[in-house]
């Protein structure tokens, strides 16, 4: 049976990626030796080589037959079962096969298209030096994305047939039709921003209205500049807007934004449907499967000597459980202070290096365990401007050599693609940084959680820092990986605030707390369940 189809559909299509002719050809001869019928079972065992052949440190886009044959070869290794229409393929999880580490400035750059309703992927390479141009852009591309999930929501649009609910549907108006209607009270959309003058304003793509904000009373979430929320208000005779009530967008959750969306591929490692999401997950919720976590650990200070003994202590707990972590994600500051000079810089590097050599005496984790290294803020040549690089080569290297295929040097934020599932991690003091740039607009605190309020906006505003440029920088061209749209399984928020976990829309959102201050706390996410539980060395003597 010819299965060229299948093949384009997988390798092509799915992954990106140009097959030779004397490639297509084993692709063909391997099918046909394991007796594959279907085409179900033929696009089961491609996804398997596909994954595996991704996974080769020498692999490109131009898919060759000697590196497809060590895939092949590596997946008999690995699955001792044959390659294709077999039952023990279709049960067997490797997890490597479908772990992916996606770096900020590695995702494509997608922008969203009014005219077509449907994301454009950028034609050019994004730049650190974005232009002023790409100023413009990023905002407009934020206002777009947010403005269609709004305009999707029953609240917004219109029935299709005329009658009493068609009338009461929320309309928007745009800044532009103000003009010469005082009076009249009206729902605008758009970002807050500053005047020149200092004066509170919404701005949305057609122009600015100033705000008066005197007689809101408190609203749930967070409300700072460069927040795009909905306000509504009524127009006077000074042309300001007096409003009366503001509030976040409506979120869309994950399965409807992936339902339209499917085709998109927005990290760059093969877009899948949403029937494919849902069968990896059956697979991934399967017994077999239950202790596939993530271990996560905030602020863990390499140069304190309790840090390195803390880690031991959770070494030997998840030997002698037998229950290891797929993957620790450490997130920075990896230092307890600021490095001033060279004795402080010897000392971070040799952090780094003692944290390897105790991996090397648990030979079981060194073996299963994937190491993900997230740099805080005050990690050294930590720009402040996000999305940040790794931490440098220099400090790291001699942590690599000793674990060449498990250490990750992240940037942050960083995502992890298992299967169907997205994890974003995101190392920054964003409940501090929200409280302090606070509007007018406050929270009610007396009978809210500060910490709902900030999964609630990080989520409704579909971006990890809806904050002003000039309180916090971004790369303009590089914000799609800050973009929290399509929503993401699970969002770490990484802080030295106190630790919690709670789930928004969907979208599973936990801070495992400071690694010290939080007695050893950490925190671990069930792949099974896309749900987290708190943990500790509570009692732990030093």
């Amino acid at each position: 049976m010819d299965f060229r189809q299948a093949i384009l559909k997988v390798f092509t299509r799915k992954h990106r990626l140009s097959l030779q002719t004397e490639a297509m050809a084993l692709l063909q001869q391997i099918l046909k030796d394991h007796e594959v019928v279907t085409t179900e079972e033929a696009v089961t065992s491609l996804e398997m080589l596909a994954q595996e052949y991704l996974l080769q440190d020498d692999c490109t886009t131009i898919v060759t037959k000697p590196l497809l044959q060590r895939a092949y070869e590596s997946v008999v290794e690995k699955s001792t079962a044959t390659v294709a229409g077999s039952s023990q393929i279709a049960g067997t999880l490797e997890p490597d096969h479908h772990l992916h580490f996606i770096n900020a400035f590695e995702m494509p750059r997608w922008h969203y298209s009014q005219e077509r309703k449907s994301f454009e992927r950028a034609a050019a390479k994004p730049s650190l030096a974005g232009s002023a141009e790409s100023k413009a852009v990023f905002l407009r591309d934020r206002h777009n994305i947010i403005k269609q999930i709004v305009l999707r929501n029953e609240n917004f649009s219109p029935p299709a047939f005329a009658g009493k609910d068609r009338a009461n549907y929320l309309k928007l108006t745009s800044t532009r039709n103000l003009l010469g209607r005082a009076g009249g009270r009206f729902l605008l959309f758009g970002m807050l921003t500053r005047s020149p003058e200092g004066r509170l304003c919404l701005e949305d793509l057609d122009g600015v209205v100033p705000l008066d904000i005197s007689a809101t009373g408190p609203s749930e979430g967070f409300f700072t500049e460069g927040c795009f929320v909905l306000v509504e208000g009524d127009y006077s005779d000074e042309e300001t807007l007096v409003v009366v009530a503001v509030g976040h967008p409506p979120t869309e959750r994950r399965r409807i934004a992936r339902g339209i969306y499917g085709h998109v591929d927005f990290l760059g490692k093969g877009n899948t449907t949403v029937l494919e999401d849902d069968n990896w997950a059956k697979q991934a919720a399967r017994p077999e499967n239950a202790d596939i976590t993530l271990l996560v650990l905030s602020d863990v200070h390499l140069d304190d000597e309790r840090t390195l003994k803390g880690l031991r202590k959770l070494f030997e707990q998840a030997v002698e459980a037998e229950v290891i972590p797929k993957i620790f994600i450490l997130c920075g500051d990896f230092t307890s202070g600021n490095i001033k000079n060279d004795i402080e810089m010897d000392r971070y590097k040799d952090g780094f290096t003692s944290l390897g050599d105790l991996i090397l005496e648990f030979p079981s984790i060194k073996r299963y365990s994937h190491f993900l290294f997230v740099p805080g803020p005050n990690d050294p040549w930590s720009s402040e401007v996000l999305p940040r690089r790794p931490i440098p080569t220099a400090f790291t290297n001699r942590l690599e050599a000793k674990l060449p295929k498990t250490a990750v040097f992240a940037t942050n934020p960083c995502r992890i693609k298992f299967m169907g599932q997205e994890i974003v991690i995101f190392r920054e003091n964003m409940m501090g940084k929200m409280m302090r740039n606070l509007i007018g607009v406050k929270p009610d605190q007396e009978s809210g959680d500060l910490k709902r309020y900030l999964v609630q906006t990080l989520i409704d505003q579909a971006h990890l820092c809806p904050l002003s440029l000039t309180v916090q920088a971004t790369y303009w061209e590089f914000d799609q990986a800050l973009r929290l749209y399509p929503m993401p399984t699970a969002v770490v928020l990484a802080d030295s605030y106190e630790a919690y976990q709670l789930t928004y829309e969907g979208c599973h959102v936990f801070n495992p707390g400071s690694f010290l201050t939080n007695n050893y706390g950490f925190s671990t996410f069930y792949m099974a369940t896309s749900r987290s539980i708190p943990g500790g060395l509570e009692g732990f003597n030093m």
